[in-house]
């Protein structure tokens, strides 16, 4: 099969993540994939890097130049099937497609929980305009459905598959030392683009209220909230505490030098940091938002704390760092749990056949 995907977002997380693990791994298996994104995109020097096709266009914002572009590839280019990841992508992939007699069929993947504008531009785009929706846990499914009214036959839940050989436990200290960090003390670390729904701000003030007792975190990512993260730290005066790692390509050994994986986020999708960070045999504590719940369980794979709640987080912080057995309780379950669930040839195969069933019927359809 032919497949495009496009992604117009400029930032790098785990949905650009998944994006080139799909890629590539149907490259693997014989198929011809690009993705269309910002010619200065993260995802586009990644995607090089892997010798995966990048098809430069001006798509970052919902533009007539982008739109002009995107219409002009697909009538260049017969693709058989194209798979969008953000808004801004899939209303110009909707738009073009809706201008052609022969268009392909569209897959718009959601990865965040993020509401959606009850608008009737937006019943067209995930109904008519999409052949299928794809979201990476069954909770976001079970919204678009419930919340929203969404035909559910066309809505497939695919979680993100890692591979559980590679982010595996490691020796913290090892890793720290690599790194050039503090071998001894507590770390703590959560790996997150920096927007506010991830949050950062939240972590931070946590840590503060901690004073004496607070670990060192390490924030890997980037992104649009950096410089009000950077004003936060400096402020509540935890310079010595915090380190900002910026974006990793690699982000196993900054798993492996952590005490304890945080994600106190906002909203979410089913988030492959904490997959990861599960796999490699971390403490986790974040929020039983979007699709958490369906990766780990509370007091036994992870601890859950209420969202936006900084007294909440700051005592589950406390608690794990001060208890060393109930710390490598729950990273041996978070291990155990990840290794037992969805993995990425389970993931690569429900995306193979849907892509191939659609992509049947189209040609079925244009006979």
């Amino acid at each position: 099969m032919r497949i495009l995907h496009t992604e117009a977002s400029c930032g790098w997380g785990g949905q650009e993540i998944r994006i080139l693990s799909e890629a590539s791994g149907l490259i693997a298996r014989g198929h011809e994939v690009a993705i269309a994104c910002p010619a200065h995109a993260p995802i586009a020097l990644a995607a090089l890097d892997q010798g995966i096709e990048v098809i430069a266009l001006p798509i970052e914002k919902k533009r007539l130049p982008g739109l002009f572009a995107m219409r002009a590839l697909l009538r260049r280019r017969r693709f058989d099937v194209i798979n969008t990841h953000s808004s801004t992508d899939t209303w110009l992939v909707a738009l073009s497609c809706a201008s052609l007699s022969d268009a392909p069929p569209l897959v718009r993947t959601r990865h965040s929980s993020t509401p959606i504008p009850r608008t009737r531009a937006n019943r067209w785009l995930y109904g008519r305009a999409t052949a299928r929706i794809v979201t990476t846990g069954e909770a976001m499914r079970r919204s678009l459905i419930d919340e929203y009214g969404f035909d559910g036959a066309r809505i497939e839940s695919v979680p993100t598959g890692i591979d559980t050989a590679l982010y595996s436990p490691g020796d913290p200290a090892e890793a720290r030392a690599a790194l050039g960090l503090r071998v001894d003390g507590r770390v703590i670390g959560i790996v997150a683009t920096l927007r506010k729904a991830k949050g950062h701000h939240l972590l931070l003030a946590s840590l503060a209220a901690m004073g004496d007792d607070a670990p060192d975190l390490l924030i890997v990512g980037d992104g649009p909230q950096r410089p009000m993260l950077e004003e936060q730290v400096d402020r509540l005066g935890l310079r010595a505490r915090v380190r900002f790692a910026g974006n990793q390509t690699d982000v196993l050994p900054w798993l492996r030098a952590l005490d304890v994986f945080v994600l106190p986020t906002l909203h979410e999708g089913v988030p492959q940091a904490l997959t990861q960070a599960m796999s490699v045999g971390l403490c986790c504590v974040t929020t039983p938002v979007g699709g958490i719940p369906e990766l780990a369980d509370d007091g036994e794979s992870a601890v859950f704390v209420t969202p936006d709640d900084v007294d909440a987080l700051t005592a589950a912080l406390r608690r794990v760092l001060a208890d060393d057995a109930l710390r490598a309780r729950l990273g041996r379950n978070a291990r155990a749990r990840r290794v037992a669930g969805f993995d990425r040839n389970a993931m690569l195969d429900r995306m193979e056949a849907l892509f191939r069933s659609l992509a049947q019927r189209h040609a079925a359809r244009a006979r």
